[in-house]
């Protein structure tokens, strides 16, 4: 019988695996005899495979030379997944400045699809706890992070995030398309998104982007405060905040234009 994981483990799936990183790990493009004799697997399987890859923009077929390389969806995610650890390595020192500064809950993420996914969470106390935790996904429209985000993407990046109705998290959610507009709008001229009870009750929450070299939001950072607590701290809040995401991109290694998905 088998143990562990063994069990739930899909054998087609891991063969496909092996292919891709084989692939990816070689410094050239490889034909379809050179994966199947390294591998030791049939030529018929592990064409299937490479035709699957490359129909998925994984990988690239030169059909002149019947050759198969990393494609370019493989190179944009390796490029985000470069990005998102250079944020959060050079975000650490503020995230815990700021914690240390206002004593309140500190969140990081990134846009994930339409979702924000919390990538770093740095708790003040143990005895205030919210509900995100380190890669959960939330709403763009009824977070801090998202409308930060949201606010200094192309307009028309803006308007695939948007739906007929958004999902509605409290009763203090904003589920307008239109209101979400103009908040996108007030965001950008202001520097800092707001959101008060919209996704978690009683909590408030101040997010600013994190841009890179090219101006645009890789990575958005919020401070997050039961309600009256940020209204004494908002203002001191969004200066912070503002002040540790423009060290934090001066932090960041020089990188491509980002390349939306």
């Amino acid at each position: 019988m088998a143990k562990g994981s063994d069990q739930y483990s899909v054998l087609p799936v891991a063969k496909a695996m092996q292919v891709f990183a084989y692939v990816a790990s070689q410094p050239h493009a490889v034909t379809l005899a050179e994966v199947a004799q390294a591998l030791s697997l049939p030529k018929t399987t592990v064409f299937r495979y490479l035709q699957t890859l490359s129909a998925s923009g994984f990988f690239a077929h030169d059909i002149e030379r019947d050759r198969y390389g990393v494609g370019e969806r493989f190179r944009a995610l390796a490029q985000k997944d470069a990005v998102h650890h250079s944020i959060r390595s050079s975000a650490e020192a503020e995230l815990d400045q700021l914690v240390d500064g206002f004593r309140q809950t500190v969140n990081l993420g990134v846009l994930a699809e339409d979702e924000v996914v919390y990538v770093d969470i740095r708790e003040a106390t143990r005895s205030q706890r919210f509900q995100a935790r380190i890669g959960h996904r939330h709403p763009v429209h009824s977070t801090s992070l998202g409308k930060a985000i949201a606010a200094f993407l192309p307009d028309e990046t803006v308007e695939r995030l948007i739906r007929p109705e958004f999902e509605q998290r409290t009763f203090r959610t904003l589920t307008d398309p239109r209101t979400f507009r103009r908040q996108v709008v007030e965001t950008r001229r202001r520097g800092f998104a707001m959101e008060t009870g919209e996704n978690e009750d009683g909590v408030t929450c101040i997010g600013v982007p994190i841009l890179d070299g090219h101006g645009f939001p890789i990575a958005a950072m919020s401070l997050s405060a039961p309600e009256n607590r940020m209204r004494v701290l908002a203002d001191r809040a969004a200066e912070a905040l503002q002040d540790a995401a423009r060290r934090i991109t001066e932090a960041l290694p020089p990188v491509a234009p980002t390349i939306l998905s």
